[in-house]
């Protein structure tokens, strides 16, 4: 089978398309025949093996394994022994191994039926931003007529939590670029700040919680944002150091007193993945999938994603 790879840790010129092996059924898992594959930050601190702490896992000259990807959607090509939710045709979507191939192979527990009515490239655009998003507003708890700030809302994971909170009863200040604010409106947003002319935490306005997927701000800023007593979530933020990435701020959050600061470690769960199917069949929660490369233009879609430059979400297909 096709699959994008890299053999060493770099920039998006170390990407290769390449035959490989096809994954053989194992127990309790199934093979997909990927229709699309999602493409998110995980990707990316894969391929450039940064932040270096990371390499204790995943190889510290070189990968341990090639390949790439893990949103999937597509159709099932076999089963495993004592798989018996799926059958060879069914269309599905999830979180899989090594997605980034014209074949993957998935946990049965972690793969749902496509909602009826949504494409392939839809449902892969899905799995790991929205699970991301459900796990960061569980932290929260109830919403209903609290204050929340997203940043990085345009982009994959923020324009679900933007939708799930707004449905669920927050009042939503969505911080992104300016070229993205009708986006973000569209999906529920209340407020819109553009973080290039505007510092969200220098107006005066505090919120009930802040959920940063961006990273720009230093912890004391939120905190004049953020209620005596509220939360700041810590996601994804790609402007820590070289060694520990975005953990740097979570070293420091001890020392910032007067509001609750959780680093969020999001992690595919079957449950999750079942909650996102149904959110999706009911109408709580659309796909934004916005733009779609080819494996062969893999590293233009990472480049792409890395510049910010579709809102949404970024899938590959075959």
């Amino acid at each position: 089978m096709r699959a994008v790879v890299r053999h060493e840790y770099g920039d998006t010129s170390v990407l290769r398309v390449e035959e490989v092996d096809d994954p053989a059924p194992e127990p309790g898992r199934v093979v997909v025949e990927v229709a699309a594959a999602g493409v998110n930050m995980a990707e990316w601190h894969m391929m450039s093996g940064e932040p270096t702490m990371m390499r204790l896992a995943t190889g510290l000259r070189r990968p341990k394994r090639p390949e790439l990807g893990q949103d999937v959607a597509g159709i099932v090509a076999s089963v495993g022994p004592g798989v018996e939710s799926f059958a060879v045709g069914d269309r599905v979507f999830g979180s899989a191994r090594a997605s980034w191939a014209t074949l993957a192979s998935a946990s049965a527990d972690l793969l749902q039926p496509v909602p009826l009515g949504m494409s392939l490239a839809q449902a892969a655009a899905v799995p790991m931003s929205g699970y991301t998003a459900l796990q960061a507003l569980r932290t929260l708890g109830t919403l209903a007529g609290k204050t929340v700030a997203i940043t990085g809302a345009g982009g994959g994971v923020g324009s679900y939590i933007v939708q799930l909170a707004a449905k669920r009863g927050a009042h939503v200040t969505a911080v992104c670029s300016a070229s993205k604010a009708g986006f973000v409106r569209g999906l529920g947003a209340h407020d819109v700040i553009d973080y290039a002319s505007t510092d969200p935490t220098a107006g005066g306005q505090r919120f009930d919680a802040v959920l940063d997927f961006a990273g720009g701000l230093p912890l004391a800023a939120w905190r004049r944002a953020t209620i005596p007593g509220g939360t700041l979530v810590l996601g994804g933020s790609e402007r820590g150091g070289r060694v520990l990435g975005p953990l740097d701020r979570s070293l420091r959050a001890p020392f910032t007193r007067g509001i609750k600061i959780i680093t969020l470690m999001a992690a595919a769960r079957g449950e999750d993945i079942a909650e996102l199917a149904a959110a999706l069949s009911s109408g709580e929660l659309r796909s934004t999938h916005s733009q779609t490369y080819t494996f062969d233009h893999a590293a233009e879609a990472v480049d792409a994603l890395r510049g910010s430059v579709h809102a949404g979400k970024i899938v590959l297909t075959p």
